[in-house]
């Protein structure tokens, strides 16, 4: 009788743990909450580009106004396939409110539209007067010498 009952004992131990996970579903966990999206648009006001140096490649999007309809195309196109933008590290800024003076647009100086990729070694890898689909992108990126090194590495 005794190895039973310590076997239930035992039993009730063990599932209690998962009991208390199931109790407070309803309530996200500090770290879901802090979950954010990697390629969904930054605005440049929000960031440096200190914070990415040696992490990730930043992507920005210049315009003049919110409403250039190129910022919505190059928007569009970078949505359309996020997996190989993600691949590579790439984070999307978006800076079109040449009034406020970001860090982005004094580092960059952008004129008009414009699409600049950093690498990640704070250099200027790629830069664009007009929108790109993510096939030249992906294209460009991997021909920095950086990108070359991780897909070796990653062999």
């Amino acid at each position: 009788m005794r190895p039973s009952l310590f076997a239930l004992i035992a039993a009730l131990l063990l599932a209690m743990p998962g009991l208390a996970q199931t109790e407070n579903t309803s309530q996200p966990s500090p770290r879901q909450a802090e979950v954010i999206d990697p390629m969904a648009p930054r605005a440049a006001r929000d960031v440096t580009l200190e914070e990415f140096l040696w992490i990730a490649r930043p992507l920005i999007v210049f315009a003049d106004s919110p409403a250039d309809p190129r910022v919505r195309e190059q928007l569009q196109m970078l949505a359309d396939r996020p997996d190989v933008l993600a691949e590579r590290d790439v984070v999307i800024i978006v800076d079109t409110d040449p009034s406020e003076e970001t860090a982005l647009r004094r580092a960059l100086r952008p004129r008009g539209f414009s699409l600049v990729i950093v690498q990640k070694d704070g250099r200027v890898g790629l830069r664009r007067p007009s929108p790109r689909d993510v096939r030249e992108i992906v294209r460009g990126i991997d021909n920095f010498a950086l990108r070359q090194e991780e897909m070796q590495i990653g062999q």
